[in-house]
Formats: C-alpha cells, sequence, structure tokens
C-alpha cells in the first residue's frame, strides 16, 4: 500500500526481455536501503524488488502487468515515479493508494496556469462512475485531485513541486499514463451495482 506521495524519480539503466515478461534496473537513490521481496510503486504500479545494491534495485513485470499498464512502453534512460511501501508510523498526506493499475489514460492537453499545469487525461468510459469532482486519483502514482470532469475526460492541476518533483515534466501529449481511482469510490460502486441501484 502506498500514499501516491513520490519519494524520488528514477533513471532506468537496463530492460531485459524475460519470458513474455520484462525485468528493469532502476537507479535510486534510496536503493541502498531497500531489501529484496520489498514493495516498490512505479509509475504507480506494484512490483517486488528481486535485487538490490548500492545505487540501483531490480524488478520484473509479468505479462499481465505489462498489458494492464505502460510499463512495456518504458525506455531505457527514461525517469519513472518512484516510492516505497507505506509503513504504520507514515503520514498518510495523499490517500491510499494500492499499485493496482486500473487502466491506461492518454494525456490530451498540457496546460500551464500561472505556475500551476492543467493535465487533461481521456480515459476509457466504462470507469466514469469512479471520476469525481474533487476526488482523488492516482496518475502514474501521484495522488492527485480531480479538478473538473468532461466524460471520458478529467483535469488535474500540477502544483509546482509536483510538477519539478515527478516525470510529469517530461509528459508530452499524447503519452499514455496508469490511473488507479480511489478504492473507497470503488467499494461504493461496486456495492451499488451489487444492490441494482447503477
Amino acid at each position: 500500500m502506498f500514499t501516491g506521495i513520490i519519494e524520488e524519480t528514477g533513471l532506468i539503466n537496463q530492460i531485459t526481455e524475460l519470458n513474455g515478461g520484462k525485468e528493469f534496473i532502476i537507479s535510486a537513490a534510496f536503493s541502498e536501503e531497500l531489501k529484496i521481496d520489498q514493495s516498490i510503486s512505479i509509475n504507480g504500479a506494484c512490483h517486488t524488488v528481486t535485487k538490490c545494491n548500492e545505487t540501483s534495485f531490480t524488478v520484473q513485470s509479468v505479462e499481465e502487468t505489462l498489458r494492464k499498464t505502460t510499463m512495456g512502453n518504458l525506455r531505457e534512460q527514461e525517469t519513472v515515479n518512484l516510492e516505497r511501501s507505506m509503513t504504520m508510523d507514515k503520514l498518510l498526506d495523499g490517500h491510499i493508494v494500492q499499485g493496482h493499475v486500473d487502466c491506461v489514460g492518454t494525456i490530451t492537453s498540457i496546460e500551464a496556469e500561472g505556475t500551476d499545469h492543467l493535465l487533461t487525461v481521456e480515459y476509457p468510459g466504462e470507469h466514469k462512475n469512479l471520476i469525481v469532482g474533487r476526488g482523488s486519483i492516482a496518475l502514474d502514482g501521484i495522488s492527485l485531485t480531480v479538478a473538473r470532469e468532461t466524460v471520458p475526460q478529467f483535469t488535474v492541476a500540477i502544483i509546482p513541486y509536483t510538477w519539478e518533483h515527478t516525470n510529469l515534466q517530461n509528459k508530452e501529449e499524447g503519452d499514455m499514463v496508469n490511473l488507479e481511482f480511489d478504492v473507497l469510490g470503488k467499494y461504493v460502486a461496486r456495492n451499488l451495482e451489487v444492490k441494482g441501484e447503477v
């Protein structure tokens, strides 16, 4: 479980094909603090550390992860958002993020507005009941608030600190991003579906 507060951006050093999956070696400042079997969010997708040293760590993505996330599109020397799993003594500054990507969205516009940036993302319409104005959403692992919604798109406002300390500054229109909808909203939607009220 994660908070959606990115600790740092890492650099993909090497990508190796692995029996239908892929293995990623990623450099990060906190690599020396990692241990094998720890969970880490990479652009919002939960992975398990399989190797680590003072400068980098290794994870593996299986076919299912590559199909449902943007992990299969990553390239060497690309930066990724990183967050280690939440501990009981850690403040929940963002929102509850599971690291289970629901779908992939496409950035349709990036607009500078004063010191902020407005990012508009198009998503699969079947998830429209999970987007709520002023509600939480994780975009490439970043905890953000929906500023406005126009199905099948939503817009988030990115403050300067988030823009400078995540990989959003490298994004362009047409780029794909991992989306995870608020888990509390998903349970409510599921409950209403079971009761036949939606």
